[in-house]
């Protein structure tokens, strides 16, 4: 029987692998933002480049009307919504409503708000949304807001795949892992750490201890630091699936660590994630574990 199994494994494998190398013909316009003057530098005169704040709704419109003067009536193939940052990152108790706001003014309404500013284009086109998400949008395993940003992501996504079905519209979530970014940076995330705990009151220090924050600057530094793969083009390969194949995958998830460790880990009881996510983790002075 198991050879059953494997052979049919085998198969699926086989025919999606064929399916994908397909891709889509005559689509010349593709809007990505990666630094501005490095893009034209680097790039053929046909890549257009437009300056996007996802935060600020006027920034939006003003790169929207410049999108739809080039496409015209052809409307546009596809959206990344790629922009994210992952300060501040800590203890939930260490936040404020306005730590989570300004995280999810662009992880998440900033996906939102570009998606929909351009929708009818892409819908004239029946073109494609490509949303980046992440492995955390599927499994939370550090405090703050930058979970709950790709979490939202993440059902942005699914609810928008049904509701443009019927379009023809193809809606993609890429969940990468670790890769090594500002999103990953040890120092800087370091650094957020170290101006959380010193806005902290008194009493939420005395909890956690004068030498918490050394503690998961050590943690920080001898496992996640080596956690990040440097081969963004892992990526970048993704993204250029989703917009260019005729067969898109649903889901990408980019990198090793996501498909081997993270999204089996996200299957898994509550209470086998817990004790893997706690075993090494910081412990505060008070804790009553």
């Amino acid at each position: 029987m198991w050879v059953y199994v494997a052979a049919l494994l085998v198969l699926y494998y086989v025919i999606r692998w064929y399916r994908e190398l397909e891709r889509v013909p005559d689509r010349g316009t593709c809007f990505t933002e990666k630094g501005e003057e490095e893009l034209k530098k680097s790039c053929s005169s046909r890549l257009s480049t437009v300056h996007l704040d996802v935060r600020k709704p006027e920034s939006i419109d003003k790169a929207t009307a410049f999108v739809k003067d080039l496409v015209g009536q052809k409307g546009l193939w596809a959206v990344v919504n790629n922009a994210g940052v992952s300060f501040p990152s800590g203890s939930c108790d260490w936040m404020t409503l306005k730590d989570y706001r300004s995280m999810l003014e662009v992880n998440l309404d900033g996906v939102i708000g570009v998606t929909l500013s351009v929708l009818p284009l892409i819908k004239k086109a029946r073109g494609r949304v490509v949303n980046v998400s992440s492995v955390f949008g599927r499994i939370a395993p550090v405090g703050g807001p930058y979970c709950v940003s790709k979490y939202g992501v993440e059902a942005f996504t699914d609810s928008l795949r049904l509701c443009l079905h019927h379009f023809g519209v193809k809606v993609l979530c890429i969940e990468p892992g670790f890769f090594k970014t500002s999103v990953t940076d040890t120092d800087l995330l370091i650094k957020g750490v170290k101006m959380l705990w010193d806005n902290l009151p008194k009493e939420t220090k005395d909890d956690y201890g004068d030498d918490y924050v050394s503690k998961v600057e050590k943690l920080m530094e001898d496992k996640f630091s080596k956690m990040p793969d440097s081969d963004l083009m892992k990526v970048v390969s993704c993204m250029e699936h989703a917009v260019s194949a005729v067969h898109p995958r649903t889901r990408y998830s980019p990198g090793w660590d996501a498909k081997l460790f993270w999204l089996p880990l996200s299957y898994f009881p509550s209470c086998i994630t817990d004790f893997l996510m706690l075993k090494d983790s910081a412990k505060p002075a008070k804790s009553v574990i």
